[in-house]
């Protein structure tokens, strides 16, 4: 099978080329698209060297599938003309996510979504993803009515620029910032630009995926999101209110039943989750702190840890491409 992957070179893309390694993708042909700048250069993958190609020449060999982390104007711009000549591309920009002919997917949740007819496929926002996985059994048991969400995500979510921004910081040393203001041993408030309601872009990519993954439009989303100086993952304080009233015992097994969610939550021994303890490298999303809330009847509080640049991105997306094999849409040749 012939795979492009747009962004090779970034932090995204990296992490891309190693879960598709990590979990022996049958590639026959691998191509490697970056920036103008990134051409010609060589990329290992599983002990071979493949050079960078423009989009152009990218488009020109019709790959099987193109999975794209370049932004959302490289997308908008490349993507339909790769869907043109019948590569299905899964992307991961913002770019076609609230598109309404468009398939947002997580694949242990809407994976039955996906038909032959799906040439352009959005893999959701990073934060999103991590926060449907815990809400879809609970939904399924309880009914989600409501749910009140801080995120406190990573500098890898913004990028390279930021993790160098960060790492600069600690050092001492002067260097090219990611933010507007200093983010070691400092919190920023702020993902993306500002919307007229007062939430962040960001944010309101929680409120809007949240239901349309879900496939239910009555769950009310209310996030703040916060950039923190952390690596390994984006973590998430979500308080949830329900139709019905939840049993913390059954929640956790309904958690840890569902697939690629692990538990941790033995307060009691200081167990719970941590970004660079337990999901930095992990494709789990993993979940602790689960109490009912004192406050109010039928809600739960819980805390949410993931890699953010692999069930987050790269991961989700892999997962993708593994299930239009699995149903058949596109074939192992």
């Amino acid at each position: 099978m012939r795979i492009a992957v747009v962004g090779a070179t970034g932090m995204v893309g990296t992490i891309m080329l190693k879960v598709l390694r990590e979990q022996n993708f049958p590639i026959t042909d691998l191509i490697m698209v970056a920036s103008e700048k990134s051409i010609g250069t060589q990329i290992d993958f599983g002990g071979l060297s493949f050079p960078v190609v423009s989009m152009q020449s990218a488009l020109e060999l019709r790959p099987d599938i193109a999975i794209f982390s370049a932004g959302g104007d490289i997308s908008l711009e490349w993507a339909p003309k790769f869907a043109d000549v019948g590569t299905k591309v899964i992307d991961n920009s913002s770019a076609w996510r609230m598109d309404p002919t468009k398939k947002l997917v997580v694949p242990e949740i809407n994976g039955h979504v996906l038909t032959a007819a799906d040439h352009i496929i959005a893999n959701p926002n990073c934060s999103t993803i991590q926060l449907v996985m815990v809400l879809k059994p609970l939904h399924d048991a309880y009914r989600v009515e409501r749910v009140v969400v801080s995120t406190y995500q990573s500098v890898t979510g913004t990028g390279k620029k930021a993790v160098d921004q960060l790492m600069n910081e600690r050092a001492g040393m002067e260097g090219e910032m990611a933010y507007p203001y200093t983010i070691d041993l400092n919190l920023i408030p702020q993902i993306d630009v500002f919307q007229e309601n007062g939430y962040t872009k960001e944010e309101m990519k929680m409120v809007l995926e949240t239901m349309k993954i879900m496939e239910d439009d009555s769950i009310r989303v209310s996030p703040t999101c916060v950039r923190v100086p952390v690596m390994g993952g984006h973590s998430e304080s979500c308080n949830i209110e329900f139709a019905n009233t939840p049993d913390v015992a059954h929640v956790k097994a309904l958690l840890q039943a569902f697939p690629g969610i692990t538990v941790i939550d033995q307060p009691e021994k200081k167990e719970y989750p941590m970004p660079l303890i337990h999901a930095k490298d992990s494709d789990e999303v993993f979940v602790g702190r689960i109490r009912l809330d004192q406050s109010k009847q039928n809600s739960l509080h819980c805390w949410i840890v993931s890699d953010n640049l692999r069930k987050g991105a790269a991961t989700n997306a892999v997962q993708i491409a593994e299930l239009l094999l699995q149903k058949g849409i596109i074939t192992a040749e």
